[in-house]
């Protein structure tokens, strides 16, 4: 399983072991954080909606996107009060900061539109792979296999925003900047501070 979603996802540095170690004692925080990354999922997948009627694969794809994103929300949140926990106030997230600030800024509405694509994906594909160390490193049974689902709808996720790029753009123009999304994010991973309160 593990050679699978590491050639699936191509993600150049793994997440730190002690990631997990911290997170199953940071459970009520974990889930929290989590619960935003579902709720944000669902209105950047609006937003790009919104921002591009025209593209009607787009619009058709995402839209089913939209209500899953939105069950998984209510989802991790009923996890949360079935525990007697309580949802925290939301956090800034600095990885996903980080990446908004790699998309490039100007240029035509389809550039644009690539690196949108390609962010969105880069999130589902990192998610896959934390949501991967919960579901195999918790002591907690019934999370681990909440979080096996959440590992295998990140991995679709992550393909269908890959799809729509290829759908929109040529293959090699995809992958160049997908490599250099690869190159970048794993510098992030590298230089963020090891924190078991979030999700990233």
């Amino acid at each position: 399983m593990a050679n699978k979603y590491k050639n699936i996802l191509g993600l150049h540095l793994p997440t730190d072991p002690r990631w997990t170690d911290l997170a199953g004692m940071s459970i009520q925080e974990i889930l929290s954080d989590h619960a935003y990354c579902e709720q944000k999922a669902a209105v950047s997948c609006i937003s790009l909606i919104q921002r591009y009627p025209a593209y009607t694969k787009l619009v058709n794809d995402l839209a089913p996107i939209v209500t899953e994103e939105w069950g998984h929300f209510r989802k991790v949140l009923f996890e949360i009060e079935k525990r007697d926990l309580q949802l925290e106030r939301q956090r800034k997230d600095e990885y996903v900061n980080k990446l908004m600030a790699f998309q490039k800024k100007g240029g035509s509405e389809e550039e644009r539109l690539l690196d949108q694509l390609l962010t969105m994906a880069m999130i589902e594909a990192r998610s896959c792979e934390r949501f991967k160390r919960l579901s195999e490193g918790l002591n907690d049974d019934y999370l681990r296999e909440f979080y096996r689902f959440f590992m295998e709808s990140e991995a679709g996720h992550y393909h269908l925003f890959i799809d729509l790029a290829d759908t929109y753009f040529a293959h090699a123009t995809v992958r160049k900047r997908w490599g250099e999304w690869l190159i970048f994010e794993s510098d992030i991973i590298r230089n963020l501070v090891i924190r078991g309160d979030r999700i990233h």
